[in-house]
């Protein structure tokens, strides 16, 4: 068993390019918390026996909820699973929760002590950038100066703190990037975890393009950014892990390396996915719904059962995004030979033209292909 991820759906106001399940009312916040206890023990009856590594709270924006209502999620987990001895707890933070609600604490004990003293000891924190023009083009709640005194003041109390940083923004220069990677060196930080601006249907980010309020994203210019990114980060002695996420030795994430690695996993909350290893389900999107159906004492969920070709195409995914690539071995063992010939062939024209290589009977992309690793993999799924 790989680990548990929690689902808080809510948000102080929406990301321009934002199109994950959230909601900016905090009316029912009650209500789905219970929520969330009465599925950790309905779904109980289906991992009894695995045990728990990672907990992860995802969002939306789960530091909205205080450290008590974070503990009561967490002692839920702890009376219905096997939790292992010292398991990896994450929490995704935004600067303004963090900067406010020290601002509320007393003296005697921060939210960062808080946060330790229920059991988190990884924080991912949604920077995003440290320019101001650019945290006001994504509508994120928090400003620059939130920004950097909240790491400066989580790394007095946490060592594995991960924070994220968008890339290939409209109008911000190389120069500017290179000094977002340069700031967030500059605190110590232990992971980092950075994004390309995708344009995302139906997002308000896609809506400001289209009437021409903001110039539309340069892939060729967030490709740039990308190689600055990588450079630094190396030179600073960071391992780049997984396309997205790089870190120093000893702090990869353990939750995202299972998801990468197809270890199985439970998705706790409105919109959340859970995979055993042949069945992925996920939760309703609506959180009203979400909260009806359990207060009923029903799973609010859909089964989809995994064929061959829906199992071979995700590992292809996954593997060409990560450090580990795609194991030809284990393609021959779990897909069989014609699978692996199929692998072979479609990756011919991208051996030749360097963007993939094999070393150690392991499929991975070069340096050049890290960057078009997505597009590279659809070209070598299966088709049902």
């Amino acid at each position: 068993m790989s680990g548990i991820y929690i689902h808080i759906p809510f948000c102080k106001q929406a990301c321009h390019y934002c199109d994950f399940h959230f909601s900016t009312s905090f009316k029912y916040k009650e209500e789905l918390i219970n929520a969330l206890i009465k599925e950790i023990e309905l779904r109980k009856k289906e991992f009894s026996e695995v045990e728990v590594k990672t907990i992860y709270f995802g969002g939306g924006t789960p530091s909205v909820l205080s450290s008590k209502e974070l503990k009561r999620i967490l002692d839920a987990v702890y009376k219905c699973y096997k939790v292992t001895k010292n398991p990896e707890i994450t929490l995704e933070a935004n600067p303004d929760d963090l900067f406010e609600a020290n601002k509320e604490t007393s003296t005697e004990e921060n939210i960062f002590q808080q946060y330790k003293s229920i059991g988190i000891n990884r924080l991912s924190i949604g920077i995003q950038s440290f320019f101001e023009a650019d945290l006001k083009l994504m509508n994120r709640a928090h400003n620059a100066e939130e920004a950097k005194q909240c790491i400066a003041e989580a790394v007095k109390y946490f060592d594995n703190i991960s924070i994220d940083l968008i890339y290939g923004i409209p109008n911000a220069t190389e120069e500017q990037w290179l000094q977002n990677v340069k700031k967030a060196l500059s605190f110590g930080v232990a992971h980092i975890s950075s994004y390309a601006l995708t344009v995302e249907p139906k997002t308000a980010l896609e809506n400001l393009i289209e009437n021409g309020k903001i110039n539309n994203v340069d892939d060729e210019a967030a490709q740039r950014q990308f190689y600055i990114l990588k450079e630094e980060l190396k030179q600073a002695g960071f391992d780049h892990y997984e396309l997205s996420n790089f870190a120093k030795p000893g702090f990869y994430s353990q939750n995202n390396s299972a998801y990468w690695l197809g270890k199985p996993y439970i998705g706790i909350g409105p919109s959340a996915h859970s995979f055993n290893g042949k069945q992925r389900s996920w939760n309703v999107a609506n959180n009203i719904k979400y909260i009806k159906s359990l207060e009923e004492n029903n799973l609010p969920s859909e089964v989809e059962n995994l064929s061959e070709t829906d199992r071979y195409n995700e590992y292809i995914m996954t593997g060409l995004r990560t450090i580990w690539g795609i194991s030809l071995k284990r393609i021959e063992t779990e897909f069989g030979s014609e699978n692996l010939n199929y692998l072979l062939a479609q990756s011919e024209t991208y051996i030749k033209e360097q963007l993939l290589y094999i070393e150690n009977e392991t499929l991975k992309t070069t340096q050049k292909g890290q960057f078009l690793s997505d597009g590279i993999a659809s070209q070598l799924f299966k088709i049902n």
